[in-house]
């Protein structure tokens, strides 16, 4: 429950982590980097069981994150992955919810493999369903979103090899889903005819990882709240709205 409260979770992020912290635990990395780490709700409770580092490119997310990951002996930098590119080779490279914001995926994915160890792997969350496309995600920046097929086939692409998905969120996430929809068409603004499409992306892009964050006593009471939904959404990983992809990165490229 100390999570809770130190980094709290949204309760979408509490499904995902229930799913993410199973293939973490499997794959026992001894040293993982996660690419757009927000404000370190999931760096901090990786850290509590590896070598850590992550990477936030949004200024005011990273100063909420780097507190929180460092108490658990971790590392945070504000920039976006080149920053790390010169160091040591993670086991395991993770990006949750960061892959649908951007325009160029094939060659985000390309070069997030050359920070993966040879025979390590890349651990990764979007939104699942391409009709599934909401006003939540044109507020938050997103350029897609993704069938299992799909991901599977642009992780190929980018030299992984073979992925192995599983969708989560069954069936909280619907209702989570359909509640953001709503507040999102109610809030959302159109771009600013000053700016371009692509600098409006990028602004609700950087945004995004700050939008409903719960503060402490909020976290733990989602905690307790999701708990039974965590569960159940194991019994079908063949439904959500949310996908996971577990992909490695060859021996020999």
């Amino acid at each position: 429950m100390m999570d809770a409260f130190d980094s709290p979770l949204t309760p979408m992020a509490t499904l995902r982590w229930n799913m993410v912290r199973s293939i973490l635990v499997d794959l026992r990395p001894a040293s993982v980097m996660e690419i757009g780490c927000g404000q370190g709700s999931f760096g901090a409770r990786i850290a509590s069981f590896s070598t850590y580092v992550g990477v936030e490119l949004d200024p005011r997310s990273y100063s909420v994150a780097k507190p929180r990951i460092e108490a658990h002996g971790g590392r945070a930098i504000n920039g976006t992955w080149d920053a790390v590119g010169g160091e040591s080779l993670s086991d395991v490279v993770c990006a949750f919810e960061v892959l649908e914001h951007l325009l160029d995926d094939v060659g985000a994915l390309t070069q997030w493999r050359s920070l993966v160890r040879p025979g390590g792997s890349l651990v990764l969350s979007v939104p699942a369903w391409p009709d599934r496309y909401g006003p939540m995600d044109r507020l938050v920046g997103h350029y897609r979103r993704y069938a299992p097929p799909t991901l599977s086939t642009a992780l190929v692409s980018a030299g992984f090899e073979a992925a192995h998905t599983v969708l989560y969120g069954w069936p909280l996430g619907f209702v989570l889903e359909a509640t953001r929809n709503r507040i999102a068409k109610h809030r959302g603004d159109p771009p600013d005819e000053s700016t371009t499409a692509e600098t409006s992306m990028a602004e609700r892009s950087a945004g995004s990882g700050r939008l409903f964050q719960p503060r402490a006593l909020a976290g733990a009471a989602v905690a307790v709240g999701v708990a039974p939904f965590s569960m159940a959404q194991r019994l079908r990983k063949d439904q959500g709205t949310g996908l996971i992809a577990t992909a490695r990165r060859p021996l020999v490229d």
